[in-house]
């Protein structure tokens, strides 16, 4: 099947000669989206929102050999009021790793099929009709870090949108419920990141209120910063949290508070966010045990990878909780709703990397395991870090795993490690295959 033999091949030459990506198209950050009401938020109504873009696109070429090995394409139309709005695609479930282009212009390197990935790209649309061109790539570099690891069954493209957010906006966020430092009642930590896309100095008015497992309103605000043009800004909000000790979030107690966040324009409140938050403090102590509350937890873990829709993964999530186990290990990031359903379902996570390299795993040479091939760092960065932050602000999430069992060590896994160290996050970094060396919280 071809439908436009020009663009095909352009895309194919452009691949073959090796078009240089942007490197800050690609974006690790929390995954959300922004919707017009609140009343939308609360429900996961996307049909409300102005902005948004379902993208399924159609099969336009496809080959058994050579570096590109599929084409798919839609076109999108792009209004005049986008201008003041940043675009983003999101993709997932391609079924395959893949690259982006946009009217024709390679915009990513080539992204694994395992993580969720935000693109950011504004700078490659035009007013009116847009091509977006999602490319089935095979590059053997790529298969060398995802060995074992299977694709689920969700349908080709589920959740696959393009979303535009105002210039002057919310980029993103981290939350954490923790205990004051007496453990008399919560804390909530708010970081919002601001964004100004605009040249001048603009003010952005950011809000939240915050709702307790039985519906009483907790907290609210709505303030005023100014941003400086092309740049971003950290908000910090700290309110108590009182009476909070009764709803401290476990597997036999997973109560959750409502926290959404919003903007406001022209004393108009937009953009509306809506979160589930628990209140639990997780780290690890000197026995290599991972805590709650400073106590140790008996975990009782299984591997396990979200394989279909949200219907049927919560009836599995919640048969292992029956059967007794406390925690699962998935393999690689899994989608949004996963996440959502162990923090209502009550059950830890384990979240990992989508790092696989068994095969290799004992040639501690360099170029020998791809753990100590300098030359994948990035990629390496690139899998820790997406996966750290679409995770973050998910009270079921316990620790992190660097990559899958025994997938080598080395300067690769060094560099990881330290980059999700440098988020300053208290919860346990894991990797199997340190092999007793530094670059591992716990003896796994």
């Amino acid at each position: 099947m071809l439908r436009n033999i020009a663009n095909v091949a352009m895309l194919a030459i452009a691949l073959i000669i090796g078009v240089e990506a942007m490197a800050q198209a690609r974006i690790a950050r929390t995954e959300f989206v922004c919707y017009d009401k609140r009343e939308d938020a609360k429900r996961d109504l996307r049909s409300g929102i102005d902005k948004y873009i379902a993208i399924a696109p159609l099969l336009q070429f496809e080959n058994a050999t050579g570096s590109v090995r599929a084409v798919y394409e839609q076109t999108v139309e792009v209004p005049a009021s986008w201008n003041d709005y940043n675009a983003y695609l999101h993709t997932e479930n391609v079924g395959a790793d893949y690259t982006i282009f946009v009217n024709g212009k390679q915009v990513t390197e080539p992204i694994d099929r395992f993580t969720p990935t935000e693109t950011f790209i504004s700078p490659y649309l035009d007013q009116g009709e847009n091509t977006i061109a999602i490319v089935v790539v095979e590059e053997s570099y790529m298969s060398l870090l995802d060995e074992g690891l299977e694709q689920s069954r969700r349908a080709k493209f589920e959740n696959c949108y393009i979303f535009a957010q105002r210039k002057l906006g919310l980029y993103d966020f981290n939350v954490r419920l923790v205990p004051d430092s007496l453990e008399r009642f919560a804390q909530l930590q708010l970081d919002i990141v601001a964004n100004n896309s605009f040249s001048t100095d603009e003010v952005i008015e950011l809000g939240y209120d915050i709702y307790a497992p039985d519906g009483k309103l907790i907290d609210y605000s709505v303030n005023g910063y100014e941003v400086a043009g092309f740049s971003r800004d950290t908000v910090s909000y700290t309110p108590w949290v009182y009476n909070s000790n009764p709803n401290r979030w476990s597997p036999s107690n997973p109560k959750l508070y409502d926290l959404t966040l919003y903007i406001k324009l022209s004393g108009i409140l937009r953009e509306y966010i809506p979160l589930k938050v628990g209140f639990a403090k997780y780290g690890f102590n000197a026995q290599g045990e991972i805590t709650a509350f400073g106590k140790p937890i008996a975990i009782n873990r299984t591997r396990y990878n979200a394989t279909a829709d949200r219907a049927t993964v919560e009836r599995e999530v919640k048969a292992l909780k029956a059967k007794g186990f406390n925690t699962l290990c998935p393999d690689y990031p899994q989608p949004e709703w996963f996440y959502d359903i162990c923090d209502s379902v009550g059950i830890y996570v384990i979240d990992c990397a989508a790092i696989s390299s068994p095969s290799k795993a004992e040639d501690r040479s360099v170029e020998g395991t791809p753990a100590n091939m300098p030359w994948l760092e990035e990629e390496y960065l690139w899998r820790v870090e997406a996966m750290y932050r679409r995770a973050q602000n998910h009270v079921s999430i316990i620790a992190f795993r660097l990559a899958g069992d025994g997938s080598g060590n080395g300067y690769n896994m060094y560099k990881a490690y330290e980059k999700l160290k440098s988020f300053g996050d208290e919860r346990a970094i894991i990797y199997e295959g340190a092999d007793g060396e530094w670059n591992s919280d716990l003896d796994w």
